[in-house]
């Protein structure tokens, strides 16, 4: 075929393209990837977490719609987009949470995956511009990483409760600045853990970290440092403890993705533990010994989402992995611990 045919073809094309406006399929260069549609809604963003795990288990970035300067992290560290976990990983896991967040064209996921090393914790946020992938930001736990975890039993459930997904009644729903002004509050409240502090729990919330309940678990025996059954209390008792002194700064906190239809929140941060804190005199009148952390400076990088119902936090789901102390992540803003 001439040049000049093929070239009137391909000006054809873009037309037609122009025309049906952005949501229509764009043909890239080889014929493969489709851009996103302008107005993403929550199947929409749900698909295109669908489409990014796909491409990285086929090791295979060039099916995704990303931007020419897409924005890629792995636990903060900026890779290219193919480098890293994109090599090593070998499958899905079963444990699948989708969040979406339409009005910022924004896309979250927890979950389980397969790599050569085992079975792992992932969570991924999508961010959409124009159509394009424009932010790609991951964060892993994997089996070693420390604190609390049960990476096989987050893996057996599946899906998460049936609680995530329900809609907030529309005349009971929080803006999102309200939202976001909760799920912050959390994080005062573990920063400033003097059990004084303003705890915005039901009485029913629950909390997993890393596959593992650490909330409402009863336990014969101590179940954290210091001799204290910290993780038979409730959301709510365990702030009002003081247990969390431990805690001396969560800073960087973002908040990119909100759900206000669910009231859901997805919160990014640091939580910083600056092994000065040898005991904790809790407020039941007992010592904790925090001896096993004191002395040495350490931080968790932290995934964090929120179901919020009445201006009160329900459900926390975390995946955080041990981090150089005071980590300065590689997404800008963010909200200072102090």
């Amino acid at each position: 075929m001439r040049p000049r045919i093929v070239g009137l073809l391909l000006a054809v094309v873009g037309v037609i393209a122009f025309v049906n406006g952005p949501s229509a399929v764009r043909v890239a260069a080889q014929g493969k990837v489709q851009r996103v549609p302008v107005d993403c809604n929550r199947a929409c963003l749900e698909s295109l977490i669908d489409q990014y795990l796909a491409a990285l288990v086929a090791h295979d970035p060039k099916r995704l719609p990303l931007s020419a300067d897409v924005k890629y992290t792995e636990n903060d560290q900026v890779l290219d987009v193919g480098d890293g976990f994109w090599n090593t990983v070998t499958g899905m896991g079963s444990y699948k949470h989708y969040f979406a967040d339409p009005v910022m064209q924004q896309a979250g996921w927890m979950g389980t995956m397969r790599e050569r090393g085992g079975l792992l914790l992932m969570a991924v946020r999508l961010r959409v511009q124009l159509g394009r992938i424009t932010e790609i930001e991951t964060n892993f736990f994997r089996a070693g990483g420390g604190g609390p975890n049960n990476i096989a039993a987050m893996d057996a459930l599946g899906k998460p409760e049936a609680l995530w997904l329900e809609p907030i009644p529309a005349a009971q729903r929080s803006s999102r600045n309200q939202l976001i002004e909760i799920a912050n509050a959390y994080f005062e409240a573990v920063q400033r853990d003097d059990g004084k502090g303003f705890y915005p729990f039901t009485d029913d919330c629950d909390r997993i970290e890393n596959g593992s309940h650490t909330t409402n678990t009863p336990s014969p025996r101590p179940n954290t440092p210091g001799g204290f059954n910290y993780m038979g209390l409730n959301c709510k008792q365990q702030l009002e403890s003081g247990y969390l002194g431990i805690v001396t700064n969560i800073h960087h906190r973002r908040f990119p993705l909100v759900d206000e239809e669910r009231g859901v929140v997805w919160a990014n941060c640091v939580f910083d533990m600056g092994g000065t804190v040898p005991t904790i005199k809790l407020n039941t009148g007992e010592v904790a010994d925090m001896g096993m952390f004191f002395g040495r400076a350490s931080s968790i990088e932290v995934t964090e989402a929120f179901r919020i119902e009445n201006n009160k936090i329900r459900r926390v789901e975390m995946i955080g992995s041990s981090a150089p102390y005071h980590l300065n992540p590689a997404w800008p803003g963010g909200l200072s611990g102090k």
